[in-house]
């Protein structure tokens, strides 16, 4: 009876994802592409003599010349009570990124391998990215793609994304499932507007062999590709933007000191992620600062829920919601804190964007547990969550979301599935940081960290049961956020 039940459970797994994947409408250009379902895959062979790197992942190599790449933190300029860096590595003209060149093997119809004609070769610019992560040993980079000059930015298309000129490498070490963030960007995209498009790949930089990376896109626009929004204007002030709640940007030019800044909601900052330096004006800057001022003093107000005042006039309730349950979902719990991206199409209202998601589902250095709600106390959400026809729509999306892209089962089978398709990368991956089930023990207390691939998998995987399950159970407790006997109503 038991392995019958599994075998039920299982086949309910693949019916549910064979109709999710048919639902797609697959001319539309904004839908999902799940690397894993639709590209190569490891059995469909190759007849090489395997006396190099053979990959049916796209395989990236980087040449810098050897010069080494810069943004590695520097130690003597670390903020004690914070532990945070204020002056990272540069190159020796001082330049925060380093010239190089990138080629990108990402054929379907063959194997990769380092002596493979390039589909793609072109001029970039690198840094290391991050903030904590860039003590690790496997680090993360930013790759900004240019013409030839190093000069000028240049759009392209990277494995199937859309084509822009920024693009994040992120190297999973915390995240010992490797996987965290390839399974939740492409997740909360499905069920939002807009989650950053991701494809696994292996990297080689300078003739190093450094493991599985996750190409990434950046929280960033153009009019086609990204967030779609409308692009700044010659001389209008009024524009698109993207923000993020952070620790503020090292260009101080970015940071703003909107409402919630200046009346002490929050210990943290804000700045400017989009437009770029080279399109954000003081006159553009300022409106920056106002429309999201105005936003936030509308949410503060006791109008917040009142007609024309209402907050949900000037954000997308749905967009913010969803926000919510994933985060929740995932015990994503920086947000809030760090990594927190709003924006705003200059015809549009505001919309939230997932990010950072290698330390969601118990996988951050304080064990969160699984029993609790977070979200409704943050800056922006914790004035949302008294207004009941919010938090009503959080628990019947949630509700629905359960039968569909957070059912448990299809859950369990997008992990396996993804680790099938990664198959013999995971233990290239592991020749070179697998001493991190032994030295890179980020958890706390310590026997909350796996001793191998197996465990960290099942770990995963027994969180997202067990979160589910308690979120099914005690859903509703959120209503209390929003009843009258917790908020006080006002005659407008």
């Amino acid at each position: 009876m038991k392995f019958r039940i599994i075998g039920i459970a299982a086949t309910f797994a693949m019916l549910l994802t064979v109709v999710l994947i048919n639902a797609v409408d697959w001319d539309n250009p904004n839908n999902r592409v799940h690397q894993h379902l639709v590209f190569r895959q490891p059995d469909e062979g190759c007849d090489c003599d395997k006396s190099e790197l053979c990959t049916h992942l796209p395989l990236i190599i980087i040449d810098t010349g050897g010069e080494e790449i810069p943004g590695e933190p520097i130690e003597e300029s670390v903020i004690p009570e914070t532990g945070e860096y204020t002056e990272f590595t540069t190159t020796a003209d001082g330049e925060p990124t380093l010239e190089c060149t990138v080629k990108v093997m990402d054929t379907q119809e063959s194997n990769h391998h380092p002596s493979d004609t390039p589909d793609l070769e072109t001029a970039a610019r690198i840094r290391i990215r991050g903030n904590t992560s860039r003590n690790f040993d496997k680090v993360g980079y930013l790759l900004t793609i240019t013409e030839d000059d190093y000069i000028k930015n240049k759009d392209v298309g990277m494995m199937g994304m859309d084509a822009h000129h920024e693009w994040a490498l992120h190297g999973p070490i915390m995240d010992k499932t490797l996987i965290r963030n390839y399974m939740w960007y492409n997740i909360s995209g499905e069920i939002m507007e807009y989650a950053p498009n991701v494809r696994f790949c292996e990297l080689i930089i300078n003739g190093e062999y450094l493991g599985l990376y996750v190409m990434t896109e950046t929280i960033n626009n153009s009019e086609t590709s990204r967030l779609r929004m409308s692009e700044p204007q010659d001389g209008v002030s009024r524009v698109s933007y993207v923000v993020r709640l952070d620790r503020g940007s090292e260009n101080t030019v970015k940071n703003i000191n909107s409402f919630i800044m200046y009346t002490y909601r929050t210990r943290n900052a804000i700045d400017i992620v989009y437009p770029g330096p080279s399109n954000l004006t003081e006159e553009r800057i300022q409106y920056i600062h106002d429309d999201l001022s105005s936003f936030e003093k509308t949410l503060y107000s006791y109008d917040r829920d009142t007609g024309s005042y209402a907050w949900w006039n000037y954000a997308d309730m749905k967009s913010f919601a969803e926000y919510c349950i994933l985060n929740e979902f995932i015990c994503n719990y920086e947000v809030g804190a760090r990594s927190t991206y709003m924006y705003r199409d200059v015809q549009g209202k505001f919309h939230m964007c997932m990010w950072d998601l290698n330390t969601c589902c118990g996988n951050m250095r304080q064990d969160v547990g699984t029993t609790h709600f977070e979200i409704q106390y943050l800056p922006w959400f914790v004035m949302m969550f008294k207004d009941d026809e919010f938090v009503e729509y959080i628990i019947d999306r949630y509700c629905d979301l359960r039968e569909t892209y957070l059912n448990e089962d299809y859950l369990m089978q997008y992990i396996d599935d993804t680790i099938e398709y990664l198959g013999s990368a995971i233990e290239r991956n592991f020749e070179v940081w697998g001493y991190a089930f032994e030295s890179f023990r980020t958890l706390n207390p310590d026997s909350r960290n796996p001793d191998n691939y197996e465990q960290a998998v099942e770990q995963l995987k027994d969180f997202i049961r067990e979160r589910g399950a308690w979120m099914d159970e005690n859903i509703d407790i959120l209503l209390q956020y929003s009843h009258d006997s917790r908020n006080k109503k006002f005659n407008h």
